[in-house]
């Protein structure tokens, strides 16, 4: 079913009246054949029965009929017969049969067998009643007849046949041309309202995705009715208000930065002044631990707004310089040769990303292995190793800022719990997602997928 519902709003519009329109036509047609039937057992139905009712008066008169065909206008259409005829048709007419019956007994008039059957109009019937054309005509748009028998025990059999309108015909066609009409005077103009209406909201759709915070909005013209018109300028002062508060925070940062580097550099000379060695290195390690610190924190602020440009970056060669700077500081990392293949990203912010991951596996294994696979879709770096893993319930929330699996706050054995977090936001700022698996047998798999 849901296949078959469009996706477009003026699709859906159109479906539903489309569907209201069906509905009301087909209780429509139920009354107008309901109220058809009603007509025909007034019109047609009760005269019959009347006139069998006085046939049979007469015929248990003192002075009964004498059963000839020819003489069947004193029986005002019905025929009395003495042997049982055959009533040509289709189904009994139920309805009918049991209007007669209860005619019959409301008169005091005992009856036997009750027949009733409607046929299709003959030649035969037209020539027998000797009808003028326009009588004729009326027969043959009524389109049927109906034969009906009574037995009168001891009498011999009643027989009549009189026109009979066929409630159905004409009426389905006639509805369906009635509901094509409203379908064209009605769909069209709902089509065309709901298409004035869908455009400018598809415009503002697109607008809403291509959207990033602090840069600039793109172009979309209010159009549509005023509704419609006042969502799109309360979008665009939205993403106004966005980029406002975003500059205004970039602001902030930036003094929070020069505020606090400079009484770090402060600090870094002071130290110089101490006598002991050991102190004095402590010092050091604290301050450039400080120093990452803020910087890891501004680097995760500013993310949205990098100054870096995007340019195409031969994504095998860039994690194969990644590995070769661990391995100059001694890291244990092997890097599985891949084939060269050029994607569009700001190249510092992906090698930062990838560092973070080799940098925790080496923290927590000892060693990682990195390889670049390359797919139709997508191309993917995936940073190996067999250390302790996550457990399964924290895979996700390790991406959080500031969550650490190692509970101790030393930076040496956990870091300040911002590596995966800025990571996870390079490769999402270039399009990209990035998960966390254990592996069979101890480690974990950290994978950076970049789409094509």
């Amino acid at each position: 079913m849901k296949r078959l519902w469009p996706a477009s709003l003026p699709g859906q519009i159109a479906l539903l009246v489309a569907i209201a329109l069906f509905v009301a036509q087909a209780i429509n047609f139920g009354l107008l054949l309901r109220e058809r039937r009603a007509f025909r057992f007034a019109e047609v139905t009760l005269p019959a029965v009347t006139r069998l009712v006085d046939a049979a008066e007469r015929v248990n008169s003192p002075r009964p009929v004498v059963p000839d065909p020819r003489r069947a206008d004193r029986l005002r259409g019905v025929r009395l017969v003495t042997r049982a005829p055959a009533v040509p048709g289709g189904e009994h007419e139920t309805d009918v049969e049991a209007a007669i019956r209860r005619g019959f007994a409301d008169a005091g008039i005992t009856v036997g067998r009750i027949e009733a059957r409607v046929r299709a109009v003959e030649e035969a019937d037209i020539r027998a009643r000797q009808m003028d054309r326009r009588r004729v005509e009326r027969l043959r748009r009524m389109g049927a007849m109906i034969g009906v028998v009574v037995e009168l025990p001891g009498r011999g059999w009643l027989v009549a046949n009189n026109p009979w309108p066929i409630a159905e015909r004409g009426l389905l066609w006639q509805l369906l041309a009635q509901t094509l009409i409203l379908y064209v005077i009605v769909l069209v103009p709902v089509l065309w309202v709901g298409r004035g209406i869908a455009k400018p909201l598809r415009g503002l759709a697109g607008a809403a995705r291509a959207f990033q915070p602090g840069r600039p909005l793109p172009e979309i013209e209010p159009s549509g009715p005023q509704d419609v018109r006042l969502l799109i300028a309360a979008f665009a002062d939205l993403a106004r208000r966005v980029n406002a508060m975003i500059e205004e925070k970039d602001r902030m940062l930036g003094a929070i930065g020069h505020d606090l580097r400079t009484p770090l550099a402060a600090l870094r000379v002071r130290i110089e002044s101490v006598e002991d060695d050991t102190d004095r290195q402590r010092m050091a390690e604290t301050i450039d631990e400080m120093n990452a610190t803020l910087e890891d924190i501004l680097s995760l602020a500013r993310l949205g707004r990098p100054s870096e440009p995007p340019t195409d970056v031969d994504v095998a060669a860039l994690v194969d310089a990644v590995v070769e700077d661990f391995r100059d500081l001694g890291a244990a990392v092997d890097f599985v040769e891949a084939a060269r293949v050029p994607l569009r990203m700001r190249p510092n912010l992906m090698r930062r990303a990838v560092r973070n991951l080799i940098e925790n596996a080496v923290k927590y294994a000892g060693a990682a292995e990195v390889r670049v696979e390359t797919g139709a879709q997508a191309v993917t770096i995936i940073v190996c190793d067999r250390g302790p893993g996550i457990p399964p319930d924290r895979l996700d929330a390790v991406f959080d800022p500031f969550t650490r699996i190692e509970t101790s706050r030393n930076r040496g054995t956990g870091g300040i719990g911002l590596g995966l977090a800025l990571a996870r936001a390079i490769v999402r700022d270039a399009g990209g997602e990035i998960t966390l698996a254990n592996r069979e047998g101890g480690g974990l798999d950290a994978t950076i997928r970049l789409p094509r």
